[in-house]
């Protein structure tokens, strides 16, 4: 498979699946001797975006700093896969707009509501409920579903190997033809 120059960027709610698709996705890659490597929205508030909030500001400085790494990642021969909930049009985006120059592949991991608030093991649904934590997505803030994704993967029904086939078969059939 041919991944030069692509951006994997996982969207959906606090606990869709897109940490576990992206974490297998680079087992999987890895064994191809694709390198990669995952950028995972919890991970980066925890040292580069530490400093931010969850105002709609501070997401979007967010999304563009990963949206800037990502970028020096693929320029440099790496895989980014980018697992960020990135809750707005606007947002995602901004992502599309600064890896313009790169195969950018929005893939919408949707769950729904529900679903997500029984995978909660932080319980922080349990918290945004209870007012503890504020401006949570989809309980106090907004997520609006992409309408322009590549690959929609619906984790109520698709296992996370039947989620990584259907990222690698549309990596595959999309970028065939990119030059090495």
């Amino acid at each position: 498979m041919n991944t030069n120059a692509i951006v994997i960027w996982l969207t959906g709610l606090s606990g869709a699946g897109k940490t576990t698709i992206a974490q297998e996705l680079a087992r999987q890659l890895s064994r191809q001797g694709v390198k990669t490597c995952n950028l995972d929205g919890d991970q980066l508030r925890k040292g580069l975006n530490a400093n931010l909030s969850y105002s709609e500001a501070d997401r979007t400085e967010n999304v563009r700093r990963t949206a800037e790494v990502a970028k020096l990642m693929a320029d440099n021969g790496i895989v980014p896969i980018v697992s960020l909930i990135s809750p707005t049009q606007a947002m995602r985006s901004l992502a599309r707009s600064i890896l313009s120059c790169h195969h950018f592949v929005l893939v919408y991991v949707n769950a729904p509501l529900a679903l997500c608030e029984q995978r909660d093991v932080k319980q922080l649904y349990k918290k945004a409920r209870l007012g503890l934590v504020p401006q949570f997505t989809g309980i106090d803030a907004a997520y609006e579903a992409p309408h322009d994704y590549d690959i929609e993967l619906l984790t109520a029904y698709q296992d996370v190997l039947t989620c990584t086939a259907s990222i690698q078969q549309y990596i595959t059939h999309a970028y065939s033809t990119i030059d090495q």
